[in-house]
């Protein structure tokens, strides 16, 4: 796997950790800017929000210039809102620096994993895909904890700025050692590009490929978000041991995001399908046992496995209806974002009138719609056709082309055989 790959998950660590942050120390943030825990709350919608709607018109805007430029772009923008962060004097300050860095962060994610998916053969493009995005996993796992010790220690402003350092690393990196290769469709000319982005958007069904992402990502945070108090309060863990299994369920994720991500390619319809239908029984049962310590654990760990782990064959989904360009990624990445925005939102009104486990069932609701949203390409019992061969990086489409050929014999094969998702 190129080096640049692994450039790409440092990036998207720093900024999910970013993201996270304020999660993580609501008091601390609360009192520093004399506000009310509610109202940190609305910081963490404000990223999500602008991760939704700022970030493919950002990741628009950069698309005239190539790849390693919009990424250094991106850094900077994102360390402008992560420094107008950690020097925040008043809510509005605050506000308006996590907008900045939400939308920075959405059209990061979609360049680098446009990037990523170009620096490798087809048929490694769902595990190049799965190694960046073990930023992501990774942020759950080890950034939130770690930026929530240092903010407990050290204040919150110490937080933002350890990001901030962790960033420019990142970046710096990414300057010596990522190459500069061509932007996308460079031979169009600027509106050109933007054009052929544009116009994939016409096709219907990427809209109900986008949605099945927002269904995937939306029942697993129905029940993430509220692992918290159900685990306390319902299951009888104790508040000190939550964080030790929230890292449980991160090391979960790893380790599904990297089958996944050798799945994604060949297996992609499968493994949403079985993932899908996973999640719907993991959810269910996680809801049914959450009295049961013991089964409270397994079930969550099982969500672990299947959830947000099947991003690499959503990603390879979108792409091949779509295209890997960034404004794409960046779009499906907003879709994702809206995900954890619809599902989190949804638990949150259905807990004072149905107990903490709402959630959990709304989570199954949103899996099996998830199934149904698959249905069209199972009745069609192929898989989507694979992006133009004009679409991959110069000097990649002999392997594009023969991915094509064998993409009849490859589809027989994974229908054949026993699949995990």
């Amino acid at each position: 796997m190129p080096l640049t790959v692994y450039l790409m998950a440092a990036g998207i660590f720093s900024m999910v950790t970013s993201e996270f942050l304020v999660a993580g120390l609501m008091p601390q943030i609360g009192d520093g800017l004399d506000v009310t825990v509610s109202q940190v709350g609305y910081l963490v919608t404000a990223f999500a929000a602008a991760m939704t709607v700022g970030g493919p018109f950002l990741a628009a805007g950069v698309l005239r210039l190539r790849p390693k430029q919009a990424l250094l772009l991106l850094f900077g923008i994102f360390l402008i809102g992560n420094v107008l962060a950690a020097t925040a004097s008043s809510y509005a300050v605050m506000l308006v620096a996590r907008v900045v860095a939400g939308t920075a962060s959405a059209a990061f994610l979609g360049t680098s994993i446009s990037l990523s998916v170009r620096l490798v053969r087809p048929e490694l493009a769902g595990r190049a895909v799965s190694v960046a995005l073990n930023g992501l996993m990774l942020g759950t796992l080890l950034g939130l904890p770690l930026s929530t010790f240092i903010g407990e220690r050290y204040g919150w402003r110490a937080a933002f700025w350890a990001v901030t350092v962790m960033t420019l690393l990142a970046a710096a990196a990414t300057l010596v050692w990522a190459p500069n290769v061509e932007r996308q469709g460079s031979g169009s000319g600027a509106g050109g590009g933007l054009r052929r982005e544009l116009g994939v958007f016409r096709n219907p069904k990427l809209w109900l490929v986008l949605a099945t992402s927002t269904l995937v990502i939306g029942a697993t945070f129905s029940a993430f978000s509220y692992f918290n108090p159900i685990l306390t309060e319902i299951s009888g863990f104790s508040t000190g041991s939550v964080p030790l299994l929230l890292v449980a369920y991160g090391a979960a994720n790893l380790i599904g995001n990297a089958i996944v991500g050798r799945l994604a390619d060949r297996h992609t319809l499968a493994v949403l399908l079985t993932g899908l239908i996973s999640l719907g029984i993991f959810l269910a049962a996680f809801a049914l046992l959450a009295e049961a310590p013991v089964g409270a654990v397994v079930f969550m760990l099982a969500i672990g496995l299947v959830g947000v782990t099947m991003n690499p064959a959503m990603a390879a989904r979108v792409q091949r209806v779509g295209n890997t360009g960034p404004l794409v990624n960046t779009v499906h990445s907003s879709f994702i974002t809206l995900g954890i925005i619809i599902g989190s939102a949804l638990g949150g009104l259905a807990i004072p009138h149905f107990g903490l486990v709402s959630p959990v069932w709304i989570g199954v609701g949103m899996a099996a719609l998830g199934v149904v949203s698959l249905l069209p390409d199972l009745r069609s019992g192929r898989r989507p056709a694979r992006q133009p061969v004009a679409d991959r990086p110069a000097g990649s489409a002999p392997a594009a082309a023969v991915a094509e050929a064998g993409e009849g014999a490859g589809e027989e094969t994974s229908r054949s055989a026993v699949k995990v998702g």
